[in-house]
């Protein structure tokens, strides 16, 4: 608990992985060892602050997620496995109607960013007591083309205002709570958490992220975790599990 605050966390798990092109979810592709979605997962066991962990799973994979990522690594942050949802919003709303009676402080974060930094997880905590609502980024190092439909470039954005979005995406949980009750009444689909709340008029902070922190999606994700894995003087292992549903 976070100076009188319960802290919760929607691990999202529940891809398709169909831009990985493997047989099985990329969540539990290994490297080093170890299922993406456990590095993840460990990562919040180890802050301190962090008080529960809900993980949002495909229904076919749960019992497996319960088995093999859960149990087998000794999780004990995690309290429930739940089902996921069509989209990535319904997953994590599944998630958050999971917490704990006690949360006041809610973060949802991509189960495929297993290199999360635990100071960037705090400082998200911290910036979602303060402010309400917070999203941790990265300034973007690429000039950013807007494109129109006959791929002519309409607009040239100052690079100063752009920032690349990750998670965790930090909240407090009325918020939060109130940015889906009022996605699902207007049945709009945003494309992550902070673009319900900011359709509610409250202003999301930006903090500083990490460049590491990057969500591996496509076979290339791999190649940079391998490099990360060993900047960091890792030996890098890479095995696809396979998934038989329990």
């Amino acid at each position: 608990m976070y100076k009188g605050h319960y802290v919760s966390v929607v691990i999202a798990a529940a891809g398709m992985s169909n831009r990985m092109g493997s047989k099985i979810n990329k969540q539990f592709i290994s490297i080093n060892n170890k299922p993406i979605l456990a590095h993840t997962i460990e990562k919040f066991e180890r802050c301190r602050y962090v008080d529960e962990m809900i993980v949002v799973a495909k229904e076919d994979e749960i019992n497996y997620c319960r088995k093999e990522i859960v149990k087998r690594f000794k999780f004990n942050k995690v309290s429930k496995i739940v089902r996921g949802g069509k989209e990535r919003q319904d997953s994590v709303y599944n998630g958050i109607l999971a917490l704990d009676e006690k949360t006041d402080i809610v973060l949802s974060h991509d189960g495929a960013r297993p290199f999360v930094k635990i100071k960037n997880i705090v400082d998200g905590i911290e910036g979602a007591i303060e402010y309400g609502a917070c999203v941790i980024g990265t300034p973007v190092k690429d000039t950013i083309k807007v494109v129109g439909d006959s791929d002519n470039i309409t607009n040239t954005p100052k690079r100063d205002f752009i920032w690349a979005a990750q998670t965790p995406q930090c909240f407090k949980k009325e918020i939060i709570m109130e940015g889906y009750r009022k996605a699902i009444n207007d049945n709009f689909m945003g494309t992550d958490d902070s673009s319900l709340v900011e359709r509610l008029g409250i202003e999301v902070k930006m903090i500083m992220g990490s460049y590491e922190n990057i969500k591996i999606t496509t076979p290339e994700d791999l190649i940079i975790a391998e490099s990360i894995l060993k900047n960091k003087g890792t030996i890098f292992r890479r095995k696809e599990f396979v998934f038989q549903s329990r």
